[in-house]
């Protein structure tokens, strides 16, 4: 059955790894309109510092979607310094509870070095098992291989990398094209 909704945004890959005290994040870069790529060097990943803290925040879904998101989890730390997920709760409640928030399509990966957390619009906050978060159409694919590489010698940023290369390898709404943001705590 085809999603006859307009635009028919489909896409991205975005993974967290956290290994030691490295915590890293990184999204592809393709933007499709139906079997089309629209754009392969979008820039899903990025860095906040409300307040002077480091936040780095991965977003899929609706790009517009996403950055009324991104403004609002900045005022959300700027109000909660140093407390990422309060911010996150304060956040995710907002996007339930609120008539024009309610119809926002995306969803967030969220780290401050200490915590790694998913955000999505149905009201939770998640930290993740394993220390791996991973959202978006090739999800599920930078996951699993996300663990499977976890055990091995490789940094969190060459485990993000390489999962991120096989989910490319899969997932037709995926590309190589990486953006990607390391934060220790």
């Amino acid at each position: 059955m085809t999603d006859t909704k307009f635009p028919g945004w489909h896409g991205t890959t975005i993974i967290g790894v956290r290994k030691g005290s490295q915590v890293v994040i990184a999204g592809d870069g393709q933007v499709s309109l139906g079997p089309t790529v629209i754009k392969g060097t979008a820039r899903k990943v990025r860095r906040l510092c409300p307040g002077g803290n480091d936040v780095v925040v991965g977003f899929a879904g609706s790009t517009a979607d996403a950055f009324t998101l991104l403004e609002r989890l900045e005022g959300k730390l700027e109000a909660t310094p140093g407390q990422l997920q309060r911010a996150c709760v304060e956040l995710a409640k907002d996007w339930r509870t609120d008539k024009y928030l309610q119809k926002l399509e995306a969803m967030l990966i969220v780290t401050d070095g200490a915590e790694l957390l998913i955000i999505t619009g149905a009201g939770d906050v998640l930290e993740p098992e394993h220390g791996i978060a991973a959202i978006g159409s090739g999800g599920n694919f930078a996951l699993a291989a996300a663990r499977g590489l976890q055990e091995t010698d490789y940094s969190a940023e060459e485990i993000a990398r390489k999962a991120m290369a096989i989910a490319s390898d899969i997932c037709v709404y995926t590309n190589g094209n990486l953006t990607v943001e390391v934060i220790s705590k």
